[in-house]
């Protein structure tokens, strides 16, 4: 009876090793829908599958999908005094600016805003060369992967690097924080606007916009000409465009607009990101 007993378990256990290498996922869109399943089954929440699926679906994305393109780079030239080059500075409130000679393609350095902060205490800035306070620029190409470009940057220690096209010109510029939103999603700071606000400017150009946003504010904000009649919000008209129930990443246009999804999970979307498209 004993002997039944041990042969019952000692099956069922092979039974259960069997089914775990039978389930195991064969690449990486059976692992996504795993992951799903464990959504589904409230093993994972929200947050934490979108974060799984950025990380895993971040090897699939190239820099060139996501940098600040060459068009809305705020730079300073090598030859500007202090003077001229700080109010931009203090308007665009960002932490880093590639330093360019003649042109956009000559990058000679990255200036870190905190670096000018000794200028406080300097009035007399006649001597000041912002060549004397520059850091090495790093360089990467439009084709390199996120996830290979997020290695480099945490191996590096750098923040910001340029990108250059296939010429040799500088195609944009792309920072460590623009990899990991591909993860995480939006990263807040102190400079964005309040949460109540459906519609947030980046400056980048693009824009984040909450799938809750009603048509009618999308409309009265980019002066477009959507219908409210068969859905109320931004979500439910970027749902139609797909046809589906789409998934982080993936990217359709409508009208005049590029929309990528930020984050969704297996009932709607949340967050998408806005790009104007030049017609």
């Amino acid at each position: 009876m004993s002997e039944d007993r041990s042969s019952n378990g000692h099956r069922s256990w092979l039974e259960k090793i069997t089914q775990a290498f039978v389930h195991e996922p064969k690449n990486r869109q059976e692992l996504l829908e795993l992951l799903r399943e464990a959504h589904q089954n409230n093993l994972l929440d929200s947050e934490a599958l979108s974060i799984v699926e950025g990380a895993i679906q971040v090897a699939d994305l190239q820099v060139r999908d996501i940098m600040v393109p060459r068009s809305q780079v705020i730079s300073i030239r090598a030859t500007q005094s202090a003077e001229e080059f700080l109010p931009a500075i203090i308007e665009a409130a960002h932490s880093r600016y590639p330093v360019v000679g003649e042109t956009l393609d000559d990058v000679v350095g990255i200036l870190l805003a905190k670096d000018l902060l000794p200028l406080i205490l300097k009035p007399d800035l006649a001597n000041f060369n912002v060549r004397d306070m520059l850091r090495p620029a790093t360089f990467v190409p439009e084709s390199k992967r996120l996830n290979v470009l997020l290695k480099e940057f945490r191996a590096n220690h750098n923040h910001m690097a340029v990108v250059i096209d296939e010429y040799g010109g500088v195609a944009g510029l792309v920072t460590i924080e623009d990899v990991l939103e591909q993860i995480v999603g939006d990263i807040e700071d102190e400079h964005d606007v309040e949460e109540d606000s459906y519609i947030k400017p980046l400056p980048s150009g693009d824009f984040l916009i909450k799938a809750l946003t009603p048509i009618e504010n999308f409309n009265e904000c980019f002066h477009s000409a959507f219908s409210d009649d068969e859905f109320d919000t931004v979500g439910g008209l970027v749902m139609n465009a797909f046809g589906h129930l789409p998934k982080r990443n993936e990217i359709t246009e409508i009208g005049a607009f590029r929309f990528r999804i930020l984050n969704a999970d297996s009932r709607r979307i949340h967050l998408l990101r806005l790009t104007p498209l030049e017609r």
